[in-house]
């Protein structure tokens, strides 16, 4: 496994959002999908381009989703990634994203193959940079999924929804589901409205927003518990400490995706690396508790209840939504 050196991630953090395909550019059908894309079928994601316009690389570029600490994760996905260079028969560099921005415009510049997108910001890659889904981390039973939790330390005082009322609350990003746009979108029913009720803060992350919790630099903070599950599980702060106060119904994890302009038959072979990985025994079956295999999804089904609070939200799939 390498590294893109300095130069080359800058170019995928600064790839600006410009060009296309005279393929799309004829197209009618596209839904909410930039211009660049088409969706004939109607499975809400682009389509492939035409033969002369496919990509099979030498070197295939990986990511997964920003983290607190970008470093650990390069080590935690080395067995998969060595995994997918002998089944897809290439070399395969782990590209260490900042940003979900960043992570988006490296797909749609074409600089970034095969990603691994937040629940919020997958969207987004689907409908600007071409990103199309087909797996997420499951159990053997087929089950898959996090819970939006709020957490407040255990001497906050906080009980109840209707505590966080006149309080400093940590979101973690505009567009992140759990963080900020379910909490939106699902708060007000239950007696309190970020932002009106509640001063909202932005942290960038789950877990600072964690952390500022525990410090006390947060009163609260709606957390995907996934992120707090590795959190705990890394000793980053002590359970004993916190505690929820409401959690959610199961939201989608992290989506696996393709670039919508891959070779067929290397998105064949990416796809049979994904679900032949064996996580038992590996630095990745020890970091994601819960989950044995990865499982096939489609965007269409698995992601339409984050389509709806992003609506309920008034989201828009344009690089100004993206970069909010």
């Amino acid at each position: 496994m390498t590294f893109l050196r300095s130069a080359a991630a800058g170019a995928l953090a600064t790839a600006m959002f410009a060009g296309g395909s005279a393929f799309a550019a004829d197209c009618a059908d596209r839904g909410a999908l930039d211009v660049m894309y088409c969706d004939a079928n109607g499975d809400m994601v682009a389509d492939a381009p035409a033969a002369d316009e496919l990509v099979n690389p030498g070197t295939l570029v990986f990511a997964y989703t920003p983290t607190e600490d970008p470093a650990v994760y390069a080590d935690i996905w080395e067995p998969f990634i060595n995994h997918l260079e002998k089944v897809t028969g290439k070399r395969v560099q782990f590209f260490p994203v900042q940003s979900n921005s960043a992570e988006v415009e490296a797909m749609r510049s074409g600089r970034l193959h095969i990603a691994g997108f937040s629940t919020g910001p997958t969207p987004f890659a689907v409908n600007l940079a071409g990103a199309v889904p087909f797996a997420l981390m499951g159990s053997d039973e087929g089950e898959f999924g996090y819970k939006l939790q709020v957490y407040t330390r255990k001497d906050s005082g906080l009980n109840t929804m209707e505590d966080l009322a006149g309080k400093r609350i940590a979101h973690t990003s505009p567009t992140s589901n759990s963080g900020n746009l379910a909490p939106r979108a699902l708060f007000p029913n239950l007696g309190i409205t970020p932002e009106q009720d509640y001063d909202v803060v932005y942290s960038g992350s789950h877990d600072q927003s964690m952390l500022g919790v525990v410090a006390g630099d947060y009163d609260a903070a709606p957390v995907a518990s996934e992120v707090v599950d590795r959190m705990a599980d890394r000793d980053l702060f002590d359970k004993e400490d916190v505690k929820i106060i409401w959690e959610s119904n199961p939201f989608p994890t992290t989506s696996f995706n393709y670039a919508h302009n891959l070779d067929p038959k290397l998105v064949e072979k990416v796809k049979e690396a994904f679900f032949s990985f064996d996580f038992s025994g590996t630095t990745l079956g020890e970091e994601f508790s819960g989950v044995s295999k990865f499982i096939p999804i489609t965007y269409k089904q698995d992601w339409s209840v984050i389509r709806e609070i992003q609506a309920a939200n008034g989201v828009s799939y344009t690089p100004e939504g993206l970069k909010k």
